[in-house]
């Protein structure tokens, strides 16, 4: 059996032996002092949006790290991303476990994610053929909270910052999620795009979580439509139609498999930035191609399971994705519907 299909089948089985009225702990989940911030001074937007998310999550100052990143660049070179990098890890305490970049751009090095590089490395060999396995994450399904102290990397996310007043409402969204737990649904279609397909053995079956008021509902449909109870909408589709009609719980996480929904300015298919601007708080997508390998995406049933165990939304996606090297997540990372508030 290849070793990634055991921590699924052995998460699947959990998920169906799951009582529907049973008791939950949450688990411990990345706090606040954990954060680091990086703002790029060289874009006003950041500044401004990164000194608001401060103040709203309670990030202690010392942790705000500010770089200069002039011109806006979707791309950046290997070498400029390795000095970015050693010039935001220079100043991170150790007891740092996440850092939060707070730009749109840029998003992407070569083939890698700008988070998939930060957090895992610089991965040249995936872009000699972006098709190809990707370099296994550690963090895959794991069980720490601590990713840093106990696996030596930083998980990483993007906050975008195309419009100040859009990014105030998403972290908004976010420290809104967890104060109560609301009734929600949890989202999967398999649609007739067969290829983006390869996760659909993954969803969860339909049910119901009764302590976190919780629905799980797999649909074959292309669209989901008029929904209003959202917590997570996992598709695989390039085009993602009838955002508009949908409502998103404070805390949602919604993503589409398809090649690049990490291009986040690009315009060959539907950017993760639309999950956000419906009212997502967190998603996820590739910077450049990675065929339709599950293990590139979050698999439905880890991420469900974690996050519902309550933790944040930054860990709940990195622990989703088994090989994130080309992944991009954006969004915002303490969000954690399910969590227990200190």
């Amino acid at each position: 059996m290849p070793r990634f299909l055991l921590p699924i089948l052995v998460s699947l089985l959990l998920a169906c032996a799951l009582p529907a009225r049973a008791q939950f702990s949450s688990a411990p989940r990345l706090q606040p002092e954990q954060l680091a911030i990086v703002i790029n001074d060289a874009e006003p937007n950041s500044v401004q949006i990164g000194e608001y998310y401060r103040k709203r999550r309670g990030i202690p100052a010392a942790n705000v790290v500010h770089v200069h990143i002039p011109g806006k660049p979707r791309e950046i070179s290997e070498s400029r991303f390795q000095a970015l990098k050693e010039e935001i890890d220079g100043q991170l305490k150790p007891e740092v476990q996440a850092v939060l970049m707070v730009w749109t751009a840029p998003y992407k090095v070569s083939c890698n994610a700008i988070t998939g590089a930060y957090t895992l490395g610089f991965d040249p060999d995936q872009c000699t053929r972006t098709c190809a396995p990707g370099r296994p994450s550690p963090y895959f399904n794991a069980t720490t909270p601590r990713p840093y102290t106990d696996l030596h990397m930083r998980l990483s996310m993007l906050l975008p910052t195309e419009s100040v007043e859009q990014a105030k409402a998403l972290i908004d969204r976010g420290t809104g999620a967890g104060f109560k737990i609301v009734p929600a649904t949890a989202y999967f279609l398999q649609t007739s795009e067969k290829a983006r397909n390869s996760r659909a053995g993954f969803f969860p079956p339909p049910g119901r979580i009764a302590a976190r008021q919780l629905a799980t509902k797999t649909m074959q449909a292309d669209v989901l439509e008029d929904a209003k109870d959202i917590v997570i909408y996992e598709t695989g589709m390039a085009e993602v139609d009838k955002l508009d009609t949908l409502g998103f719980v404070p805390g949602a996480l919604a993503d589409h498999l398809t090649s690049l929904g990490g291009d986040l300015l690009g315009n060959s298919q539907m950017s993760s930035l639309r999950w956000l601007e419906a009212g997502a708080t967190a998603s996820y997508g590739t910077v450049s191609e990675p065929c339709n390998h599950w293990q590139k995406f979050p698999n439905p049933t880890v991420l469900l399971k974690h996050y519902v165990q309550g933790n944040s939304a930054i860990e709940a996606y990195w622990k989703s994705v088994a090989w994130p090297t080309q992944g991009l997540f954006i969004g915002e990372p303490l969000a954690a519907p399910y969590g227990r508030r200190r």
